[in-house]
């Protein structure tokens, strides 16, 4: 931590308040985020519970649309009413096809309710452990890389200092926060906002509503 930092929340903690004390933390050291939350505003709150059911939706958004994902997801509920591994693993795989499944997502679904269901993966546990911990214990899981593991931690587990920088929505727009000429790479991201810690997910999350609402080169706006 710096050691003028203000005392840091709790990492069960990802709320309105706690963005915003993140975020103006964030701005009164990096002038570029600055700017930019002055011409966004603050992000919302993204919270999801721990579990199963988090990585199955994090499975389901992977390499599809938000739109896509998310009538998947309306299908596979109208399928699906007991939210649990064991009742997933009931489901067989032509519903699920139905529904709106590759056979690939299908394989990392059922695999990873198997790990959590036969006591592989032991989820609840994963709130102990620390952020590096918990990558490495996710990235065992078939279907979950990094990128996943980070989003949970994130989403799920409420860590305030994760940055998922293999996120192509996020090197966009820290290319644009930045006025860089080119998309920086994973490994650049992660360096552009080391200054950021102990804050990163918050970060990350502002850079998320900053490439949805930020003007473009041309002085366009996006939304």
């Amino acid at each position: 931590l710096f050691i003028d930092m203000p005392r840091v929340a709790n990492k069960t903690d990802m709320n309105e308040s706690i963005i915003k004390q993140g975020l103006d933390e964030l701005a009164s050291k990096d002038l570029d985020l600055k700017t930019g939350l002055d011409l966004v505003g603050y992000p919302e709150p993204r919270i999801r519970p721990q579990g199963f059911e988090s990585l199955l939706t994090i499975i389901l958004g992977q390499q599809i649309s938000t739109e896509a994902a998310s009538s998947i997801r309306k299908r596979l509920d109208e399928v699906w009413a007991e939210k649990t591994c064991q009742s997933f693993l009931g489901l067989n795989d032509e519903t699920l096809r139905r529904v709106g499944f590759s056979r690939r997502k299908i394989e990392y679904s059922k695999g990873i309710a198997q790990s959590i269901a036969d006591g592989t993966l032991d989820i609840a546990q994963l709130s102990g452990m620390s952020d590096k911990d918990v990558v490495e214990q996710l990235v065992k899981l078939r279907g979950i890389g990094v990128w996943s593991a980070e989003i949970y931690s994130m989403f799920s587990l409420r860590r305030l200092d994760i940055f998922p920088a293999d996120d192509l929505a996020l090197q966009e727009s820290l290319r644009i926060l930045k006025g860089l000429k080119e998309r920086p790479s994973a490994q650049q991201c992660r360096e552009l906002i080391r200054h950021w810690s102990p804050w990163r997910s918050i970060g990350a999350l502002f850079l998320w509503k900053y490439y949805r609402g930020a003007p473009d080169e041309r002085g366009d706006s996006e939304e």
